[in-house]
C-alpha cells in the first residue's frame, strides 16, 4: 500500500481496521503536525519579538508548511487517481492549502493541515470504540491450558498449542481454553463475554462448553472439540470484524456519487470567486464542503450497534442486516431446535397393572445406554450408570430398538418401538396416543410398560412470542417438519394464528418466499441446519446457537449464540434505535455542512474562514461520533420468565 493510501485511509478508518503499517503511517503524520505547530509557534513568537526580521519568521512558517504539506498532498494525489466519497476531503483539504499558498498565507496553509489531522486524531479516539470489544475478545483467545498428558502429568501450554482431542484440566477460576466436552468435573460458567448471559451456566459431564467461559467453581476436565478459528470465540470474532468492515447501503450510495459531489463543490467554489473575489472565502468553501460527518454517520451507527448487539450474545453478519431487521413486519419460526430445546425428556410411564416403575426405569435406561439413538439416550440418561442393570449379549436393531439378555438369569430383554415387539412376539398394551416419541420394555414375554417422550418447549418461547406481537410483529407463522397435532398443540399454547407442519426444506423455501412476494418482509428464525434455505431466503435469517455450527453461519444472517428467543425483542429495538441514530446523524452531515458551505460562501467567516470553517467541520464530525457512541449505553430488556 503506498504512503498516500495510507493517509487517506488513516483518515477514516477505525483504529480497529488499521493495519500496523497504516497505525504507524498516521503516527507519523500526527508527528509531523506537532513539529509543524512547534515551528508555526516559533515563526509567530519571532515576528512578535522581532518584528524587523520578518523574513526569518517566513522561512519558520514556509517549513512548517512544508512538513504537513507532504502527507495531505499524498492523500490528495491518491483521492484524485481512486475517487470516493472518503477520498473527497483529502482532495479538498489539499486543494485548499495549495489555495493558500498561493495567495501568499502561509499561516493558513499551515494550520489547515493541521487542524485537519487533529480533527483525524480525535475522530479515532472516538469512533465509538468497537475495535475494543474486538480487542476484548481477543484476549479472550490468548490464554493458558493445563494439558493432561497420556501418564496424568500436566503441562501447561498455550491455548493455541491446543488440538482437538487433546485433554485439559480447568480449575476455578482459569478460563476455558478452547471449546470442548465435559469429561467430568461440575462447575458453573460466567459465559457472559460469549453469549451474553448474566448468569452463571451450570454444566456437569457430557455437556458441551465455550473457550473463554470463566470457570467459577468446582474442577473440570474437558475433552476440546474445537480451536483457533473453528471455536465459538474465534468465529464471534471473526463475524464481528466482517460485520465491522462492511459498508452499510447509505455509505456506498453516497461513494456512487463522490465524483458528481467534488465536481458540485469546485463549481461553487469557483462561482464564490468569481461573485465575490475573495480567495479566503473561496478556500472557506472547500473545506467547509468536506463530507466527514456524513461519511461517518453510517458506519459509526453501524459500528456501534454490531458492538453492542455482540456484547449481548447477538452476531450480526452485516450492518445492512441491522437495518432490515428493523423492517421486518412477519416472523416464520421453526419448532423443534428453536421454540424448544431439540431434546427429549421423560413425559410420562404407563406401566402395566402392578409393574414397578423402578425397576422398569432401570431396566429401560441400561438398554437406552448400549444405543446413540437420541430416544434411548434420553432414557439412560435417567439414572447414574451405577444403577445400570448388568448386561449381555446387546444387539441394536436399527430403527426398531435394543435386544439383550440379563447378566444374573440369562432372561431375554427388550426396549424399542410397538413394532420391536410384535417381532419378538411379545403382547403389549394398547399404544397410548401421544404425539411424541413412544418406546416400550419387556423381560422375557413379559410386557413392563410404556415409556412416553416429547420436547420440550423453551421457557422463554411463550414471553418471547408475546413480546414479539406487542412489538408490531403479530403475524407469526410456524413453519416446521414435525407432524400436525404436535405443531398445533405448540400454536395454541404460544398463540401462533398460522401453522404449516410436516414442510420439506425445499416447502420451508417456498413458504418464505410466497411470503414476501405476499408483501411481508419476514424474519425466519431456525436452528440453522435443516433450516438453511429457508434462512438464507428470509429478509433476515436468525440462527439458534452458534455451536461452532458452520451451516448456522453460512445461512444466517445473525446468530443468537445462548439460543435465547428474548433477544429477538432485543435485535428489534437495536436496530430500530440505530435506524433513529442514523436518521439524526445524517441530518447534522448534511445541514450542518450545507450551513457552512453558505456560511462560507457569503464571506460570513471572516479573513480565516477556512481555519473557522476546518474548526467547524471537526466539531459537526464529532458530534456524529458522540450522537452514535449514545448507542453504547443500549441495554436490553430481557422480560423476566414466569
Amino acid at each position: 500500500m503506498t504512503d498516500s493510501s495510507v493517509t487517506h485511509s488513516s483518515s477514516h478508518t477505525p483504529p480497529s481496521l488499521l493495519s500496523t503499517d497504516e497505525q504507524r503511517a498516521a503516527g507519523l503524520q500526527l508527528t509531523l503536525a506537532m513539529f509543524a505547530l512547534g515551528l508555526l509557534a516559533l515563526g509567530l513568537a519571532w515576528r512578535w519579538l522581532l518584528p524587523t526580521q520578518s523574513g526569518i519568521s517566513e522561512l519558520l512558517l514556509g517549513a512548517a508548511a512544508l512538513l504537513v504539506a507532504l502527507p495531505v498532498l499524498r492523500a490528495g494525489w491518491f483521492a484524485l487517481r481512486f475517487p470516493d466519497l472518503h477520498g473527497v476531503t483529502d482532495l479538498l483539504t489539499a486543494i485548499a492549502m495549495i489555495g493558500a499558498w498561493a495567495i501568499g498565507d502561509l499561516l493558513t496553509a499551515v494550520l489547515l493541515p493541521i487542524v485537519m489531522i487533529f480533527g483525524h486524531v480525535l475522530e479515532e479516539r472516538s469512533v465509538i470504540g468497537s475495535h475494543e470489544a474486538i480487542t476484548a475478545l481477543a484476549k479472550l483467545t490468548r490464554t493458558q491450558a493445563r494439558l493432561i498428558q497420556a501418564d496424568g502429568d500436566i503441562t501447561l501450554i498455550t491455548n493455541d498449542e491446543l488440538v482437538k482431542d487433546d485433554l485439559v484440566e480447568v480449575r476455578a477460576g482459569d478460563r476455558i481454553p478452547a471449546d470442548g466436552r465435559v469429561l467430568s468435573g461440575q462447575a458453573s460458567l460466567d459465559t457472559a463475554p460469549i453469549t451474553g448471559e448474566s448468569v452463571p451456566v451450570e454444566v456437569a459431564a457430557g455437556m458441551e462448553v465455550f473457550g473463554g467461559a470463566i470457570n467459577l467453581d468446582g474442577l473440570l476436565r474437558i475433552r476440546i472439540t474445537r480451536t483457533g478459528q473453528d471455536s465459538t470465540l474465534g468465529k464471534v470474532i471473526a463475524l464481528m470484524q466482517n460485520a465491522e468492515s462492511a459498508k452499510p447501503p447509505i455509505t456506498r450510495l453516497l461513494e456512487r456519487h463522490a465524483g458528481q459531489y467534488l465536481v458540485l463543490v469546485l463549481l461553487i467554489a469557483a462561482l464564490t470567486w468569481f461573485l465575490s473575489n475573495s480567495a479566503p472565502a473561496m478556500l472557506a468553501v472547500l473545506v467547509a464542503a468536506c463530507p466527514c460527518a456524513l461519511v461517518l454517520s453510517a458506519p459509526a451507527t453501524s459500528i456501534a450497534g454490531i458492538a453492542v448487539a455482540a456484547r449481548h450474545g447477538i452476531l450480526i453478519r452485516g450492518s445492512a442486516f441491522l437495518e432490515e431487521l428493523a423492517d421486518t413486519s412477519s416472523l416464520i419460526i421453526d419448532k423443534t431446535g428453536t421454540l424448544s430445546t431439540g431434546a427429549l425428556r421423560l413425559q410420562d410411564s404407563l406401566l402395566e397393572d402392578g409393574g414397578d416403575l423402578d425397576y422398569a426405569l432401570r431396566l429401560a435406561a441400561s438398554l437406552g445406554a448400549a444405543s446413540s439413538h437420541p430416544v434411548s439416550r434420553t432414557l439412560a440418561n435417567q439414572l447414574n450408570s451405577e444403577s445400570y442393570i448388568a448386561l449381555n449379549e446387546v444387539r441394536e436393531r436399527p430403527g426398531l430398538g435394543v435386544v439383550a439378555r440379563l447378566a444374573d438369569s440369562d432372561h431375554q430383554v427388550a426396549l424399542g418401538r410397538p413394532e420391536l415387539f410384535a417381532q419378538l412376539g411379545v403382547v403389549t398394551s394398547c399404544i397410548p396416543a401421544h404425539d411424541g416419541p413412544i418406546v416400550g420394555v419387556c423381560q422375557r414375554d413379559h410386557f413392563l410398560g410404556w415409556f412416553l417422550l416429547a420436547d420440550s418447549l423453551r421457557p422463554e418461547a411463550l414471553i418471547a412470542m408475546q413480546e414479539l406481537r406487542a412489538m408490531g410483529l403479530s403475524r407469526q407463522v410456524l413453519l416446521t417438519g414435525d407432524r400436525a397435532s404436535v405443531a398445533n398443540r405448540v400454536a395454541e399454547h404460544l398463540g401462533i394464528q398460522e401453522v404449516i407442519s410436516e414442510a420439506l426444506p425445499e416447502e420451508k423455501l417456498q413458504r418464505v418466499k410466497a411470503e414476501i412476494q405476499d408483501g411481508f418482509r419476514p424474519m425466519v428464525v431456525g436452528d440453522g441446519i435443516n433450516d438453511s434455505l429457508a434462512l438464507k431466503a428470509g429478509v433476515v435469517g436468525v440462527a439458534m446457537g452458534l455451536g461452532g455450527s458452520d451451516i448456522a453461519l453460512a445461512s444466517a444472517d445473525v446468530v443468537l449464540i445462548g439460543s435465547d428467543l428474548r433477544r429477538l425483542g432485543t435485535c428489534l429495538r437495536l436496530s430500530r434505535q440505530c435506524r433513529q441514530t442514523l436518521m439524526v446523524n445524517v441530518i447534522i452531515g448534511l445541514g450542518w455542512t450545507l450551513a457552512i458551505v453558505l456560511a462560507a460562501a457569503f464571506g460570513w467567516l471572516g479573513a480565516a474562514g477556512a481555519l473557522i470553517a476546518a474548526i467547524l467541520h471537526n466539531l459537526s464530525t464529532l458530534l456524529v461520533l458522540a450522537n452514535a457512541g449514545r448507542l453504547l449505553r443500549f441495554q436490553e430488556l430481557l422480560p423476566k420468565l414466569e
